[in-house]
């Protein structure tokens, strides 16, 4: 559905996109991941045909962005982070002048844009102002306004930026609505729980470079250079500390302010099952024992060195 070939953008001496390689099937929900800087909408307004390529190639659905551009616009649906809404228009009318501009006959309309409404829970909208919605409601009608050509790929670019958490919330649940149905989506964000449980795959740009790209066990798995353990016990924590430094799989063991023990094994363990048993064989009864999962902010920490334009 998606693919790019080293596609490269500069801006004289700046190099914003550096020699992307990216390939998406259908159903793909691609989180783009990367601090403000770094390539994200760049990439994205190529993709969009919106902004040429200094080199290289990009094919959407197996379309050159370079001569099929009129048809990619009517496969894609582009959402920017900002965009503006007309005074004097209810949310209703906003949708069906998008849809006559989508060159959509008639008829189909108001049937078209009800039904989108829905999808992004903002039927109860349908005629209030458009300038009088919150940020959040804004966002929506703007997903909305995406939608109405029923386009294959959908490049959203920061679609939660600004929002409150209930309003992210929605977004997050819209954007897994989307990969049921099959659509093949990028959205980008430097919030990285946005994306966490809604990306089937995920990729970190810094400095125009992408440096980390595959599905999101993948990229966990990559980041995740030693195994630590949560560990709480009914009494005796300073005790329970020194009995597991004394562990040959053991690195270092602190104890946090909530008399958590937070175990850090050594690179090559992956068996930590001796661990349990040592504590209970000297007497520690334990209420707590996990292995701390690796997440996306961990992942994005570990991966890249902090660099932007």
């Amino acid at each position: 559905m998606i693919e790019t070939r080293n596609l490269t953008k500069r801006y004289g001496n700046l190099i914003a996109v550096n020699n992307i390689n990216l390939k998406l099937e259908e159903g793909d929900v691609f989180g783009f991941i990367g601090p403000n800087g770094s390539g994200k909408t760049t990439t994205m307004r190529m993709m969009a045909t919106l902004l040429n390529p200094d080199h290289g190639e990009a094919y959407i659905c197996g379309k050159s962005i370079y001569t099929n551009q009129e048809e990619i616009r009517r496969l894609v649906g582009f959402m920017p982070d900002f965009f503006g809404v007309y005074d004097d228009m209810t949310v209703i009318e906003y949708l069906e002048f998008f849809c006559a501009a989508y060159r959509i006959p008639s008829a189909h309309r108001r049937k078209i844009c009800e039904e989108k409404l829905e999808l992004v829970d903002m039927s109860f909208k349908r005629d209030a102002m458009v300038n009088e919605l919150s940020r959040g409601q804004t966002q929506r009608i703007g997903l909305a306004r995406t939608l109405l050509h029923d386009p294959q790929v959908l490049l959203l670019d920061e679609p939660a930026s600004g929002l409150d958490p209930r309003a992210r919330i929605e977004i997050r649940n819209l954007l897994k609505r989307l990969g049921e149905i099959k659509k093949t989506v990028i959205v980008s964000s430097h919030i990285l729980p946005e994306l966490a449980d809604v990306c089937s795959r995920v990729g970190m740009i810094e400095k125009g470079n992408l440096i980390v790209d595959g599905n999101v066990a993948e990229v966990m798995k990559k980041a995740r250079q030693r195994i630590m353990l949560n560990i709480r016990v009914k009494d005796r924590v300073e005790q329970a500390a020194k009995l597991l430094e004394q562990c040959d799989s053991v690195e270092k063991v602190e104890i946090t302010r909530t008399q958590l023990l937070e175990v850090t094994l050594k690179a090559e363990i992956e068996d930590y099952s001796d661990i349990p048993t040592n504590l209970i064989g000297h007497g520690f009864a334990l209420t707590l024992f996990r292995e701390e999962e690796v997440n996306l902010e961990t992942a994005f920490m570990e991966l890249t060195k902090g660099l932007v334009q």
